[in-house]
């Protein structure tokens, strides 16, 4: 077992700074430890930080996609420009998850567990191979929304507007 040492106070309690929030951004959390009894907002405003909350909310859930490639989540149905592709399982989950989350660079190990839940046993190939799977029933238009980030993963990449 191991114990934590007590740490020394310093005589003068470090300046505080809070950083505004950009939309545009993704979101940054700080993990604050204050003792029992201490007010955060009274001891930001003590310091001239005026504190701005702003709880985060998940994004509305909404047909997943763009104005070609259009996944409906509750038929489970993919269409790429009014025509309906033909996906198994994994690879309707896989498209689906790419498509939620444009611009995100997914690892292979996030999406297998994410995708192919817990406990598959299998190594990143098998992404790769479904990533390829997906890209030849995407056809040669948008398979290259599916963009290969070298040895980290992949993400989604919508068409610009």
């Amino acid at each position: 077992m191991t114990t934590a040492l007590p740490t020394p106070v310093p005589a003068r309690a470090p300046r505080l700074r809070l950083v505004g929030a950009r939309p545009a951004q993704p979101h940054v959390g700080y993990l604050v430890f204050l003792p029992d009894g201490v007010d955060p907002v009274a001891l930001l405003s003590a310091h001239g930080v005026r504190p701005e909350i702003h709880p985060l909310t998940p994004p509305e859930p909404s047909p997943a996609g763009d104005d070609r490639i259009h996944v409906d989540p509750e038929r489970r149905v993919v269409q790429v420009d009014g025509r309906e592709l033909d996906l198994t399982y994994l690879e309707f989950g896989l498209l689906a998850h790419l498509v939620r989350h444009p611009h995100m660079v997914h690892s292979r190990e996030t999406l297998i567990s994410g995708i192919w839940g817990y406990g598959h046993i299998g190594d990143g190939r098998t992404v790769d191979d479904h990533i390829a799977r997906l890209r030849r029933k995407l056809g040669p238009a948008y398979r290259h929304r599916i963009v290969t980030v070298r040895r980290v993963g992949y993400k989604y990449v919508p068409e610009a507007r």
